[in-house]
């Protein structure tokens, strides 16, 4: 039964089972390992960032072309 709605309640209940606060755990630990920030923490990083790309970017510059 593995990969089914009735797989994923059995394991569930056999690692409560070992161990009760299994799942508590997992949680504990992504909290631990988390970490916010980034471009929402950091605007001028973000305009740093923003202006390489800029730099970079493969697009042709728009050219008027008269017909």
């Amino acid at each position: 039964m593995a990969g089914t709605k009735a797989g994923g309640k059995l394991a569930a209940q056999k690692n409560l089972a070992r161990d009760p606060n299994f799942y508590a755990k997992i949680g504990k630990k992504g909290g631990e390992r988390g970490h916010t920030g980034g471009f929402a923490a950091n605007p001028e990083l973000a305009r740093i960032a923003g202006a390489k790309g800029g730099r970079i970017s493969r697009r042709r510059k728009n050219i008027k072309v008269e017909a």
